[in-house]
């Protein structure tokens, strides 16, 4: 009796076998030819059922099943007299239809059902999908009796839908989204965030090194190295964000309601940690890098095509500052990148025109204070613009591939120079990892021991971690070869890269050198780097290797690294770099002696600055300079009279504003202390972590310049705990 209901409800509807003039034809014949006619029909149902390729169902009032086909599932019969929407599920998905994420509001609506593609919710296991029919029922008065309906295998056409949907959105090497699917992504979500004001920000990757891969490992390899790369990246990001792949080795992140540079920097950090560590590709190692751009809506860009321009300008700035390296997007950034052509072009005109030379820092035996090496250090004293920063052209030198011209001639000058220094004074000549890929290297060290006359055994070559991101048979062999030289191979800037021990068992290096980050906070308390510099110094000491520790600038910092185990150190404390004139005067005078003279305790860095901003006090706003910066303080020129202990919040622009504190005062000069330290921008500089969006700013008149009768600009500023 249930099919036959099932059956005569699905014939008013006219969506099974059917037709309806044949059902009007049935229903005017005699009754013996209308029973026989409905056996028949039943059977032919019957068979139908037990093919497998649909099933019948019916509910009643309440949505409770009451009918199912007994074959379509091995437990069918224990789903009657559950609810019918518990027990199938829809996709959710764009391919599922509109009607698919509204089938409980149907349910209640009493509509009919057509064509909505479910599974069975309590066999998720059984891979089967069903698009599914119904049409209600009512009693004669009227009443909703329930529905009756039936569901159709599609399984095939569904699964190639799916296929075909997730080819158009996903990249099919990495399994992330591809560059279309990320591109409606972001326009979707600056479109929502916009009116609230809300924050979104975008990273932008490339691999650095992964065209040598390619090149030396072949294709097959690369996209092995790209599937492991994505994995990375999801284990990193996580569900924090969205991650695709817009092509080749370029990668992009969209982190929505994230706008804190801290923590945007800490990312930015794990994230090339992680993607620099080696990766075992067909039995071999291979190791590359990568750069990071970060931008942040609105700040930086309201809409996508604004915002992705900036993260491909920070993402630039980063690669040029030197790879494996972050970079947040910054208004200066238009002008660096003209800035930096200008200088490339002047860079390679530089040795023509005798620009550069050389200075030398001491290398200091702690226990007697003595002289025991210099490292060659690369000036430029560019005619025009005066000194040039090493940290702007050397990364400039890199990028240009003017590092291995201008890497020669420092190792062949720097030989010459130091080849008539006493045989206790050895020289450390700093070697690019450009410079040390190429074929001819080897070559060249040997060529400046030999028309210098320097015994091999006094020259030290400094490396870092980077030239471990090439083919390892290939790196070998120049160790191989350099050690033949007799030359000594010094592991600089260690702890900061790519670090793996793996390197210090498979390099024969005879000395490592701790990096200046972790003497800056050693003599703070609760730091780890004291205990790092020790492990580091233990660690040499038992592979036979000599530790040089940089950049010890104050007597609180010595006094840790010697109890820590140092024997060697570099830094202002004892010397900045001299001229050969300086050093050759000291070597002739034999004065190797140099006493330490510095600061007691180490201050965080301050960088010299003359920059303009506002000074926000209660209703007034005042036009001031800045002149030092560090990451908890400022000292600032152009207020008088302004008392210890005033709170004032400082416009360091583009909705930068510090919660500060007045912790000096002299006349004209105040020194303010931040209630929140700022962070890192990823290229040497200072920036808040938090900004005020342009449109508030925009709102309480705080980006026009102060005239007339001060104002009271109410802006609250993210991450303080006041308002200014």
């Amino acid at each position: 009796m249930v099919v036959r209901g099932i059956f005569k409800g699905l014939s008013r509807q006219g969506s099974a076998a059917g037709a309806d003039g044949a059902l009007e034809k049935a229903a005017a014949s005699p009754p013996a030819l209308r029973q026989a006619d409905s056996a028949l029909r039943l059977s032919v149902l019957d068979s139908f059922e037990q093919t497998g390729l649909g099933w019948f169902w019916s509910t009643d009032g309440d949505g409770r099943l009451t009918y199912i086909t007994p074959t379509v599932l091995d437990d069918a019969a224990s789903l009657v007299g559950q609810s019918f929407v518990s027990v199938v599920e829809t996709d959710g998905g764009a391919s599922a239809g509109q009607s698919s994420r509204s089938l409980p509001f149907q349910f209640s609506a009493h509509s009919r059902i057509a064509d909505v593609i479910v599974r069975f919710a309590v066999r998720r296991d059984y891979p089967r999908w069903w698009s599914l029919t119904g049409q209600p029922r009512h009693t004669e008065d009227g009443r909703f009796a329930g529905y009756t309906g039936f569901a159709r295998d599609v399984t095939s056409e569904y699964t190639r839908q799916r296929e075909d949907e997730r080819a158009a959105e996903f990249d099919s090497l990495t399994g992330l989204f591809n560059r279309h699917r990320m591109t409606r992504r972001l326009d979707s979500v600056l479109a929502a965030y916009r009116a609230s004001g809300r924050c979104c920000s975008l990273l932008m990757l490339d691999l650095d090194k992964f065209k040598h891969v390619n090149d030396t490992m072949g294709h097959p390899a690369g996209d092995e190295l790209l599937r492991q790369v994505a994995e990375r990246l999801r284990k990193v990001v996580g569900d924090r964000g969205d991650i695709g792949r817009l092509g080749g080795d370029e990668f992009q992140v969209i982190l929505p309601d994230l706008e804190d540079r801290g923590r945007l920097g800490e990312l930015a950090s794990k994230l090339i940690q992680m993607i620099s560590q080696p990766y075992a590709i067909e039995g071999k190692r291979a190791v590359i890098g990568t750069s990071v751009g970060i931008a942040v809506a609105p700040h930086d860009g309201e809409d996508r095509e604004g915002l992705v321009a900036s993260a491909d300008l920070a993402l630039y700035a980063a690669k040029n500052g030197g790879r494996g390296q972050f970079r947040f997007f910054s208004a200066e950034l238009k002008d660096e990148a003209q800035e930096r052509t200008i200088l490339t072009g002047d860079l390679r005109e530089a040795l023509g025109r005798g620009e550069l030379e050389l200075h030398y820092q001491p290398v200091v035996r702690i226990a007697d204070n003595y002289v025991v090496g210099f490292e060659a250090l690369m000036r430029w004293n560019h005619s025009e613009r005066g000194p040039i920063a090493p940290s702007v052209f050397i990364p400039i030198a890199e990028e240009s591939n003017l590092i291995v011209p201008l890497g020669d001639w420092a190792l062949k000058q720097a030989c010459s120079d130091a080849a008539n220094w006493p045989d206790t004074v050895r020289l450390s000549v700093n070697v690019s990892a450009v410079q040390f890929g190429i074929a001819g290297f080897v070559n060249s060290v040997a060529s400046a021991m030999a028309t210098s006359g320097i015994d091999p055994d006094r020259l030290e070559l400094e490396l870092t971690e980077t030239v471990f991101m090439r083919d390892s048979e290939a790196v070998d062999e120049t160790f191989a070869s350099l050690k033949g030289l007799g030359v000594r191979l010094a592991l600089d800037d260690f702890g900061t890269g790519y670090s793996s021990l793996s390197y210090l068992r498979s390099a024969p290096f005879d000395k490592l050198k701790i990096d200046r980050s972790f003497v800056e906070t050693c003599a703070a308390k609760d730091n780890n780097s004291a205990k790092i510099i020790s492990a580091v110094i233990g660690l040499a000491d038992a592979l036979g290797m000599e530790t040089t520790v940089e950049g010890v600038e104050a007597f609180d910092q010595l006094e840790v690294v010697k109890k820590r185990g140092a024997k060697l150190v570099q830094g202002h404390l004892f010397a900045r770099a001299m001229p050969l004139a300086e050093v050759e005067s000291r070597l002739a005078s034999g004065d190797l002696k140099l006493e330490p003279n510095g600061p007691k305790r180490h201050r965080p860095e301050r960088r010299s600055v003359f920059r303009r901003v506002i000074v926000i006090h209660e209703d007034h706003r005042y036009e001031a300079v800045m002149r030092d910066l560090s990451r908890t303080g400022a000292r600032i020129d152009g207020l008088l009279g302004v008392p210890v202990g005033t709170n004032l919040v400082v416009d360091l622009g583009g909705g930068q504003l510090v919660v500060s504190m007045v912790v000096r005062s002299d006349e004209a000069v105040i020194g303010v202390e931040f209630e929140q330290p700022l962070t890192s921008d990823g290229a040497g500089g200072l920036c808040t972590r938090h900004r005020v969006p342009p449109s508030t700013l925009a709102a309480a008149g705080a980006t026009a310049e102060p005239k007339g009768k001060p104002r009271f600009i109410q802006v609250a500023v993210p991450g303080s705990r006041e308002r200014p």
